[in-house]
């Protein structure tokens, strides 16, 4: 069976979902870009005004508490976009020593949305802000002006989990380490260089001492009649000769055209034929659209 990571953009050429999913952060101060460099696994200094990068926040011990979208507005304004699910405990986090700092952060209702292909590109004005995604199926979150949605919000996980993009829930909050969900293969996520901030030590280890075993994966497979969806920190099962071993952590997952796709964190040498199970649907490895071989 030969299944297509791009079906979706193919079948929705002006695709518009309003994110309910996702809030924006305003991270605004004279000290914003220090601030964050202390705690973000990103480099903040060399984020360009208008320019944006997948990154996280760590606990201590190297767990990311957050996955977010940093977005640079202005030199001393950035925009965060976070998954609802991760809140409010996230941005208690990530704030959590901001009052010696000059930085605020805003929660804001802004509605948000997600655009994918040509002809939703071609609509957008300037009034409105559009981060468009290095990563795989051409699309964008866009927020400033209100748009009519056509299709639905689950689409967005769905092209998250099919271009190998990490999807950090409550589920998994302050349980998994950037590089088991491959953010240093992940657009500027991740700097190496830039010195320390919470959870610097372990991110490190993990590159240079090879103290991380396990990488994100897609899986699908089809399936006939109704499948419940599995559960975000719940495992998949792997075939070993006759038998099934539970293995592995499900960050998402979602279904388009009788195919279940799950987004699963396992140890780093799965075979690319490995066959897995989960809910009574058989899964395949579905090959990423960027390689897992890491830089020196």
């Amino acid at each position: 069976m030969k299944l297509s990571c791009n079906q979706v953009s193919h079948a929705y050429p002006n695709l518009c979902v309003q994110l309910f999913q996702y809030r924006l952060i305003d991270i605004v101060g004279a000290d914003a870009e220090k601030y964050l460099q202390g705690q973000l696994t990103c480099d903040v200094a060399k984020i360009a005004v208008g320019s944006h990068t997948l990154t996280c926040h760590c606990d201590p011990k190297g767990k990311m508490s957050a996955l977010l979208r940093l977005y640079r507005a202005k030199s001393d304004k950035f925009v965060a976009i976070i998954h609802i699910s991760l809140l409010p405990e996230a941005l208690t986090q990530l704030k959590k020593y901001a009052v010696f700092s000059k930085v605020t952060f805003t929660e804001l209702d802004t509605p948000i949305y997600g655009i994918v292909g040509e002809e939703s590109f071609a609509k957008l004005s300037e009034n409105m802000t559009a981060l468009t995604l290095s990563q795989g199926q051409k699309r964008a979150f866009v927020w400033g002006e209100n748009l009519e949605p056509n299709g639905d919000e689950n689409l967005w996980a769905l092209m998250d989990i099919q271009d190998g993009i990490p999807v950090l829930l409550k589920e998994n909050q302050f349980e998994l380490i950037p590089q088991a969900a491959n953010l240093q293969l992940l657009e500027n996520a991740i700097s190496f260089t830039k010195g320390c901030y919470i959870g610097q030590e372990t991110v490190a280890r993990a590159k240079y001492r090879g103290a991380n075993k396990r990488a994100l994966f897609t899986l699908a497979g089809k399936f006939e009649g109704d499948v419940d969806l599995p559960e975000p920190s719940s495992a998949v099962e792997m075939q070993l000769g006759e038998n099934w071993k539970s293995t592995g952590t499900i960050l998402d997952s979602a279904i388009h055209d009788n195919i279940l796709w799950v987004q699963a964190v396992l140890n780093k040498d799965v075979e690319p034929d490995a066959q897995f199970r989960v809910k009574g649907v058989n899964l395949q490895v579905i090959k990423l659209p960027y390689s897992l071989e890491e830089s020196e």
